[in-house]
């Protein structure tokens, strides 16, 4: 399978899609590598296609009315980057730089537009996709704006990508823990003690790879 194929097929928007309708799609595909560092794009840059994360990870962040850089999301393997600017037509208003060494695979808006009149499934996957962004946004800034540092780590714990063995889950921190900390308007110092407090006494927290036992977490009490 080649790896034009690969990230299609990988897309949740593109999932739905039969394999003969993914090979089809995977023609409009033009692949773009970014080296960490790279600035991918910028607020208010004319953006005329849509990015679909083969490998590595982006960093999507917009200045705050202080100046200082407010991290909106990580970008991985799978998701999706400038639905918005495809469906609104409107610039970005965010600055995406890349966390680590990147691939995506690259679709112009002129040519996704006539795949969405031939596949209305992707306009579906793709309205879903941005619909449950929003209501993780909308899980966090409400931890966010609670005075309890517990449930706004607990709410972005639980919006990770991780896997679970013997009752205990394994994430894996996107970013920094100073970046982390700062996105949830906390210190370091604070999101490392409530991080090893959610870990198994034997665990280890000294890197950005965190295991903590998420049985007590649920949605409710985030």
């Amino acid at each position: 399978m080649s790896d034009d194929v690969l990230c299609v097929a990988r897309v949740p928007i593109f999932q739905g899609l039969t394999r003969q309708e993914q090979l089809h799609v995977a023609e409009f595909v033009r692949p773009t590598c970014v080296e960490k560092g790279e600035t991918v794009y910028s607020p208010g840059q004319p953006v005329s296609r849509l990015l679909v994360m083969h490998s590595g990870q982006l960093k999507v962040s917009r200045a705050a009315a202080n100046g200082q850089d407010q991290i909106l999301r990580t970008v991985t393997d799978g998701d999706v980057v400038g639905e918005r600017a495809f469906l609104t037509g409107h610039r970005p208003v965010d600055l995406v730089v890349a966390l680590e060494d990147s691939r995506m695979c690259v679709f112009n808006h002129a040519e996704l537009s006539a795949l969405l009149r031939d596949y209305p499934d992707i306009s579906q996957r793709m309205l879903r996709a941005l619909s449950d962004r929003l209501s993780s946004v909308e899980r966090l800034l409400a931890a966010i704006t609670s005075s309890n540092v517990n449930a706004r780590v607990a709410a972005y714990l639980l919006d990770l990508p991780g896997s679970i063995r013997d009752g205990v889950a394994t994430v894996q921190l996107p970013m920094a823990k100073q970046e982390v900390a700062a996105y949830l308007g906390t210190t370091p110092e604070t999101l490392s003690r409530r991080l090893a407090a959610l870990s198994p006494p034997e665990s280890s927290n000294s890197t950005d790879a965190v295991t903590s036992r998420f049985a007590p977490l649920t949605r409710s009490n985030a």
